[in-house]
């Protein structure tokens, strides 16, 4: 990953710009926290976190408090932090906020994609298939938010992508936990009629693909909570 974040740093004629030590540290340890590699429940000390990120203190403390304050992380005392755990009520809520934001996302993005968008849409959701396929947990969860994010991109909506991206990293880490416990194999999603819609430029249609896509999601993590409760 930091060798992507540094590539993205290069401008057009060659001369490497690095980006600021925090905000490449934020990036990495967002990126730890959408893929489940830190999950819900675990706590880290701030210490370890520099070791896992190869990062000075002070830039690690930075992006920690910039996720805290995105709701991605919490303080837990004695320089530790966790990913707060998803309850039942937590689930609720998130299953509404995320269908009337993401859905009016796809809705908006619809008339505005572009071929080439939806082109690269595609090329996305083939390489999740293929993890799914091989049992690629991160490579799922990874290409998953590629999909939805670079969909969103095209909403011209960036309050309400925002607010989406912060819900990703609520929830996100409870797919870590649906993958281990059912394998991707069981995890539909709807981003075939989503493609569908964009293509025909149905804004309906794909806020309604949009809203089982979100569905289908959260009730995996539900019933990962409901088996967990049981044991």
């Amino acid at each position: 990953m930091v060798d992507v974040l540094k590539k993205r740093a290069e401008t057009d004629m060659g001369n490497a710009v690095r980006i600021p030590a925090h905000a490449l540290v934020y990036e990495q340890l967002r990126g730890l926290i959408l893929s489940g590699d830190l999950a819900p429940g675990q706590a880290v000390t701030i210490q370890g976190l520099t070791e896992i990120l190869g990062a000075g203190m002070t830039p690690v403390r930075e992006a920690i408090r910039r996720l805290i304050s995105e709701d991605a992380l919490v303080f837990q005392g004695n320089r530790r932090v966790t990913v707060p755990s998803l309850g039942a009520a937590d689930l609720k809520e998130l299953i509404f906020i995320r269908k009337s934001i993401e859905s009016e996302l796809a809705a908006r993005a619809a008339p505005r994609i572009d071929p080439a968008g939806i082109e690269r849409l595609e090329q996305i959701d083939a390489q999740l298939d293929a993890a799914i396929m091989s049992g690629d947990i991160k490579g799922y969860l990874t290409r998953n938010h590629a999909f939805h994010s670079a969909l969103y991109a095209w909403a011209d909506a960036p309050i309400m992508t925002g607010i989406a991206e912060r819900l990703w990293l609520r929830f996100g880490p409870s797919l870590r936990v649906v993958c281990g416990r059912f394998g991707t194999e069981n995890l539909p999603d709807m981003h075939k009629d989503i493609l569908t819609a964009l293509r025909a430029g149905d804004q309906d249609a794909a806020a309604r693909s949009m809203a089982r896509d979100v569905v289908q999601g959260m009730d995996q993590i539900a019933r990962a909570m409901n088996q967990r409760e049981q044991l």
